[in-house]
């Protein structure tokens, strides 16, 4: 497709997920209209549930989709594996063990300190699993049963690591485990987002001018090497802007699993596998899935709210049965 086409797509992309936005600022519990916020002043309640409230979270759930679908393009680039994804290979695992650490053991820390100590802990856990599984891909030459495996294992080991802290947390910390293992925006607030975005959007910038280099990485590292990419340093810095795309977006709504592996997948299909299209449009099209699953997860069951994680996993493991079943079909032709 030339440019004109792509530049197309992503404006109706964009156009889309300001639309979703919009909706999902005025559903939920209590429903509002652009019509009533029109004709409430300032200082009414619905305009505090909607600024305080609604926008917050759903400014939260454009940033957590890019994130994790973004960090799922890259890590799919790197791998040079379809099914490479930050929570079937432990990532997300490795970040939730770190941030369950943080719940559940005592550190005095200035309130400022505090705010940002759950996103530091995740972007090591993270980062550390990331630099494990990378290791274990050029080991294992890209085998796909092995990395399968090594996921596998790693998410067995941290699960086993954050029942043991539930198992000697107290009710209080048991119970937010308990939420956040299964993924919610319902703590959105702004000076989250605003933590937030000071850690996503920078790293995704990062991300997009590295996309002519990934590009150059499909082809393997010597031929990459030879067309003037240090091969190494790139490697690097993409690992590490990954761990903290993940990182954060764990240590804030939990583990959301699978918008990483399906978004990278429906937007190579639509744009292609040029880095340059693929990740901004990755980026939209998980900002889009996410908001609607967190609207679809407040507004199913009211006055309760289901956890969104819940709802990518429904999505998500059909999507991973069928690549594994299609890609077993290819390798059997």
């Amino acid at each position: 497709m030339t440019n004109v086409v792509m530049l197309r797509w992503l404006s109706l992309m964009a156009v889309s997920m300001l639309v979703c936005m919009l909706m999902a600022a005025n559903f939920g519990a209590m429903p509002l209209s652009m019509r009533t916020l029109w004709h409430a002043p300032l200082s009414d309640m619905v305009w505090q549930i909607w600024l305080n409230i609604r926008l917050p979270r759903v400014l939260l759930a454009v940033l957590l989709g890019m994130a994790l679908a973004v960090s799922g393009a890259v890590m799919q680039g790197l791998f040079r594996n379809p099914l490479a994804d930050p929570g079937l290979l432990g990532i997300s695992s490795g970040a939730g063990l770190a941030v369950a650490l943080a719940i559940i053991v005592p550190v005095a820390l200035p309130p400022i300190l505090a705010l940002w100590l759950p996103m530091l802990a995740a972007f090591i856990g993270s980062l550390v699993v990331t630099l494990l599984i990378f290791s274990f891909s050029r080991l294992a030459m890209g085998n796909l049963s092995r990395l399968l495996l090594v996921g596998i294992a790693i998410n067995a080991l941290c699960g086993a690591a954050v029942g043991v802290l539930s198992w000697i947390s107290n009710d209080q910390q048991l119970r937010q485990l308990a939420l956040w293992g299964m993924g919610s925006l319902s703590s959105a607030q702004w000076p989250s987002l605003t933590v937030c975005a000071v850690l996503i959007l920078p790293a995704l910038i990062a991300i997009q001018t590295r996309a002519r280099r990934l590009n150059l990485l499909q082809l393997g590292e010597e031929d990459a090497h030879y067309m003037g990419i240090d091969v190494k340093r790139t490697q690097r810095q993409l690992l590490v802007l990954s761990a903290l795309l993940v990182g954060t977006a764990v240590s804030v709504s939990g583990i959301i699993g699978f918008v990483g592996l399906v978004v990278p997948h429906v937007m190579r299909f639509c744009l292609g596998s040029d880095h340059r299209w693929m990740l901004p449009g990755s980026a939209l099209a998980g900002a889009i899935l996410l908001l609607l699953a967190d609207t679809l997860a407040r507004t199913v069951v009211i006055p309760a709210e289901m956890p969104v994680g819940l709802l990518t996993s429904l999505l998500g493991g059909p999507w991973f049965l069928w690549l594994i079943l299609r890609q077993q079909r290819g390798i059997n032709e």
